[in-house]
């Protein structure tokens, strides 16, 4: 270090709200073992522990710190913990938490080279590590983003872009008005994200076609029929694990479908979470064909298990990318490649490299293959424990990490078991040991349960599987039977 070290650090005065943060931190990691997963708290209450005036003055920071967690402990959900088991929601390692607090800390414009030099090599670092850990295509380019929402939307945007210069015109110097509609299909189980990224996008919900998914695949020979009725080109959306089940469509038929329409079709893949089966023998089958792919979506905040926001769009093509949000102003210096807000929405983002950067770092190839693993164990673990006990049933194989089942008691009719699973989610959600999410599956009311943090152990899977079925007698008793 250099400079006067008598002169005063204007910095140093945050140096005891950091401390503060440590501590409180240090105590909630060490909690998360026992903790309970949420805690019974109404939304009024809620409003009730944090509504307040802003204030005139201003306090110390630690203090400022500490109060708003005393205050607001009480609605924090321990989604980071090893018993969270609701929607597809992963951890944090500690290596990828000691790399976001560095990230917040050294606080980097990562979406501009000159910026954030550092910042940006260690993304292009990460682009190839991620490649290489799903057996991506080395040639493709891969960007940061905040999750598989915003990859869904980075991909569809060059997907839009390739379209719209096969139809004749260019969608992002043109715009969408007064031009042919770009077709897109997908099946029925695509996902949200998806759909608001075509409505984001200019595309439309509306613009999509949905064709039936068997047991949350694909039908294939629906989806054939769909292209032949489909003039020009177009953009196929597929699921690599669908959300409730876990279930893939089989990416080399579509790719081939893709390839033999008269004027192609764009293939994007979802692999928010199902891009990890790549790291395991068992199920790296279920993405054959990905290499086939024009663009693909991924969570990392799912089962990379990094902080919130975290993801990648991966684009077989760097062009669309940059045609569809190229960026030039007298002020952005020009450097030897594209700066990394030309590929993605934002101009302006947080270093989100670093935590994966660290994470990948930390457990290596192999320690990501022994992570999926130990999920898809447990997945299988409860799965079979469900399936032995009488009163629960599976309404879909445990196809990777996600268990989708019902409690089905026989005396009661399909309307009552529908109210007793959301009576059921509930009640484990209020009891604390376990969390759960609820679902609709081909009709009927269910619960999943979704494996994909680091720390989950058998134990846990074994509190998971006593809390539902005690909770379950629980509210048999309550209905007499």
């Amino acid at each position: 270090m250099s400079g006067d070290s008598s002169r005063n650090n204007p910095f140093d005065a945050g140096l005891p709200a950091l401390e503060r943060a440590w501590k409180l931190a240090a105590e909630y990691i060490a909690s998360l073992p026992e903790r309970p997963v949420a805690q019974a708290v109404t939304a009024a209450e809620m409003e009730a522990l944090l509504d307040e005036s802003l204030p005139e003055t201003g306090m110390d920071p630690a203090e400022a710190l500490e109060e708003w967690f005393r205050r607001a402990e009480r609605g924090i959900v321990a989604s980071s913990g090893p018993r969270f088991f609701g929607y597809v929601i992963g951890g944090t390692t500690p290596a990828a938490l000691a790399g976001d607090w560095l990230a917040a800390t050294i606080d980097q414009d990562a979406g501009l080279w000159d910026a954030a030099t550092a910042a940006v090599h260690t993304e292009r670092v990460v682009a190839r590590w991620l490649k290489e850990l799903f057996g991506l295509p080395m040639e493709w380019t891969g960007t940061p983003a905040t999750g598989a929402t915003h990859a869904n939307l980075i991909g569809l945007a060059a997907a839009r872009q390739w379209a719209g210069i096969q139809r004749g015109f260019d969608p992002a110097e043109d715009g969408l008005g007064g031009q042919p509609p770009i077709p897109v299909i997908s099946s029925t189980e695509i996902h949200m994200s998806a759909r608001k990224s075509l409505s984001t996008l200019g595309l439309g919900r509306a613009s999509l076609r949905t064709v039936p998914a068997i047991d949350g695949r694909v039908d294939v020979g629906a989806l054939e029929r769909a292209l032949d009725e489909t003039d020009g080109a177009c953009i196929v959306v597929t699921n690599a694990g669908e959300v409730n089940t876990g279930a893939f469509d089989p990416l080399d038929e579509i790719a081939d479908l893709c390839e033999r329409h008269p004027s192609e079709a764009w293939l994007h893949v979802d692999g928010a979470f199902g891009l990890f089966a790549a790291l395991t023998e068992s199920k790296a089958n279920l993405l054959g064909g990905i290499e086939r792919a024009d663009s693909v979506a991924v969570d990392a905040h799912k089962w990379l298990n990094v902080p919130y926001d975290s993801g990648f769009a991966f684009v077989g093509e760097e062009r669309w990318l940059l045609d569809a949000f190229r960026i030039g102003a007298a002020y952005i210096a020009e450097g030897d490649f594209p700066d990394p807000g030309a590929q993605v929405p934002e101009l302006s983002r947080r270093f989100r490299g670093l935590p994966m950067w660290c994470a990948l770092k930390a457990f290596g190839r192999q320690g990501y293959r022994e992570l999926v693993q130990r999920c898809l164990d447990n997945a299988a673990l409860l799965g079979g424990w469900l399936e032995a006990e009488a009163d629960f049933e599976l309404l879909a194989p445990v196809n990777l990490n996600i268990v989708c089942f019902r409690f089905a008691p026989a005396e009661h009719d399909e309307p009552t078991r529908d109210d007793l699973n959301r009576r059921l989610v509930e009640a484990v959600q209020h009891d604390g040991r376990a969390f759960v999410t609820p679902t609709t599956w081909q009709g009927k009311g269910a619960i999943r349960a979704a494996f994909d943090n680091w720390a989950t152990t058998p134990d846990d899977t074994r509190i998971l599987f006593e809390a539902l079925t005690e909770l379950a007698r629980g509210l048999m008793h309550e209905t007499g039977a």
